[in-house]
């Protein structure tokens, strides 16, 4: 309704009244923050302030948000609970803007691959209790699909979710005191560690305190959320199954620092930030070591930088990895250091003992624990997935026959710990019963898969069941007697980091015929590694079709087993003795054999 201005005639003392008026109005509206006068002045306050602040400043630049920095900014994803409720409730699939915020609450809507959720969620150093695991078959049989995938983050997640289902699940998750909230998205995700902190007799440290400080405290302050991109933390313990702490953004390394370098002596953090593995960086060496008890605020500080000043408009270039690029490592630590309000303590080199040695094959079968008497056994898992009636299986014997721990790995499988000597035999037998087993082969202990597309828009071959028909082919042909590890993965996100694998193949469509028609196929690598042989691997080759992946991989590895220098030489010397197009060529030549 439009108002007419009245058509009176006002004394000077009415019109200085109207003007005043006017101006408290004005005044009011900018003190609640309803105008833009206020902000400009004020700024923005709350939890999301720095966030706020990093947006606006892309905004006066003349830049664009991406659009995932528009779909936060419109509507923080922790305030939109209740429109997840009603979606649920009309079992109806979200928005793509929903469709990004929901995976706050760590549910992923992965059409078109499949009319459904995914549901990861969060596990600090991958170890859970018997009774957990078996809610969480509990939860899968009557809400999902009846399984589970371990993940490459020592985590777990669950599929084939109807919307219906969703609100259920993630509340039903927290019921048995776990967690979803901040796993996918742009936020700080599982966090982990050693998976054998604790019990592993050569670990400096047991990861298991700080990983799970630095979960609640992520959990518990939401200016942690809503990050210019996802983050990743690891805490490696020096125990004797990797954690791959190198691959993460911030990288936490137990090393023994020695007497004599003007530091204490002792059990300290080495700190690496910046890996990202898909983007062919590993965490970087910075100089610096972290007291334990204070890794938790280092790793606040690298994360509130990296709020401030990662890119909000590039997603391919919004990672950790690229602020440092643009800066450099050394200003990129001042600033560390100004959030902290003090400096970082640097130790050289020489000062930091080695890194006790892994044993690649110490995440399957049985191996002692410091504890006398008492073992840790490794439960292979076929590319990670465990049934419902597995999980309940296991959760049973871990219970009975074990410590009630449960602890995943980043190798897409589980121990079981505290297992006393006179109880292993019938351990293992009660595992095997499951349909599972404590034993592989080096092919199969090694075969790693992330979803693929039959679960994941983003893949462009079915890598999982790729995977099994390599493991299936190539298992009983070669007899492999050294660490091997072979990797899939579908996209350039890399979740199965096929960079870091002896064999690492990524997903590609392979052109066919003469009508641009392609087939699902592969980009092979070989000679990646991690830890101290970190590096990634080369291509060797190109577009090679899925259906000729499994003779391939199996003519690759009979050309080592012809060509190594000695028996003791591993896959991964070889394959870094020799350029990518000599490796094809010698497997060629075990092709025509």
């Amino acid at each position: 309704m439009k108002i007419e201005p009245l058509s009176v005639d006002f004394t000077d003392e009415q019109k200085r009244y109207l003007e005043g008026f006017a101006t408290g109005l004005q005044i009011s509206k900018v003190g609640r923050g309803l105008g833009g006068a206020g902000r400009a002045t004020s700024g923005p306050s709350g939890p999301d302030a720095a966030h706020i602040k990093a947006q606006e400043n892309v905004i006066a630049s003349g830049r664009k948000l991406a659009d995932q920095e528009k779909f936060k900014r419109e509507e923080h994803p922790f305030d939109a609970y209740p429109r997840l409720k009603e979606q649920a409730h009309n079992n109806a699939p979200p928005s793509p803007a929903d469709n990004f915020r929901w995976r706050y609450y760590g549910l992923f809507y992965v059409a078109p691959a499949q009319d459904s959720y995914m549901c990861r969620l969060r596990i600090p150093n991958g170890v859970l209790k018997h009774w957990q695991l078996s809610g969480m078959s509990d939860l899968a049989e009557g809400l999902c699909g009846p399984f589970a995938h371990v993940t490459t983050r020592a985590n777990l997640q669950v599929r084939e979710i109807p919307p219906k289902h969703a609100v259920a699940l993630i509340e039903g998750i927290q019921d048995l005191g776990l967690c979803s909230r901040g796993s996918g998205a742009d936020n700080i995700r599982n966090v982990t560690g050693t998976p054998t902190a604790g019990i592993d007799p050569q670990e400096l440290l047991d990861t298991r305190e700080y990983a799970r400080e630095w979960h609640y405290h992520i959990l518990n302050d939401r200016s942690l959320t809503g990050l210019p991109r996802k983050f990743n933390v690891a805490f490696d313990g020096a125990g004797k199954i990797a954690v791959l702490e190198d691959t993460n953004d911030i990288a936490f390394a137990a090393i023994e620092v020695k007497d004599g370098f003007g530091v204490e002596p002792g059990v300290w953090f080495r700190l690496g930030i910046g890996g990202i593995t898909g983007h062919k960086d590993f965490a970087r060496e910075t100089g610096i070591i972290v007291r334990p008890a204070d890794a938790t605020k280092i790793a606040d500080a690298v994360v509130r930088v990296f709020i401030d000043l990662g890119d909000r408009t590039n997603r391919l270039k919004a990672r950790l990895k690229y602020v440092i690029d643009g800066m450099g490592m050394e200003k990129f630590l001042t600033l560390v250091e100004e959030k902290l309000g003090h400096a970082l303590t640097r130790a050289p080199a020489e000062a930091l003992t080695p890194r006790p040695a892994f044993d690649r094959m110490a995440h399957i079968g049985v191996h002692k624990q410091k504890q006398e008497g008492l073992n840790w056994i490794g439960v292979a898992l076929p590319l990670g997935k465990v049934t419902c009636e597995q999980m309940r299986g296991l959760a049973k014997i871990s219970h009975d026959l074990g410590d009630g721990d449960i602890r995943l790995t980043v190798w897409q499988n589980l121990l079981i710990s505290g297992v006393r000597d006179e109880n292993v035999a019938l351990a293992v037998a009660a595992i095997e019963a499951t349909g599972l087993s404590a034993k592989a082969s080096q092919i199969r202990a090694g075969l790693i898969a992330c979803t693929g597309n039959a679960g994941c828009k983003f893949a462009a071959s079915d890598t999982k069941r790729h995977a099994a028909a390599i493991g299936d082919w190539c298992e009983p042909r070669v007899e492999i007697d050294t660490p091997l590890n072979i990797h899939l993965t579908g996209c350039h996100h890399s979740c199965a980091q096929h960079y870091i694998s002896d064999i690492g193949l990524i997903a590609a469509k392979v052109p066919v015929g003469e009508e641009d028609d392609t087939v699902e196929g592969y980009h092979l690598f070989a000679g990646g590694g991690f830890g101290p042989n970190a590096d990634v691997g080369q291509e060797v080759y190109h577009d090679l079709k899925a259906e000729d992946a499994p003779r391939t991989v199996e003519n690759l590895l009979k050309a080592y087993l012809a060509h190594r220098s000695s028996s003791e030489e591993t896959f991964l010397t070889f394959a870094r003795r020799h350029d990518g197009e000599t490796l094809r060529k010698l497997a060629e030549a075990e092709a025509s054999t």
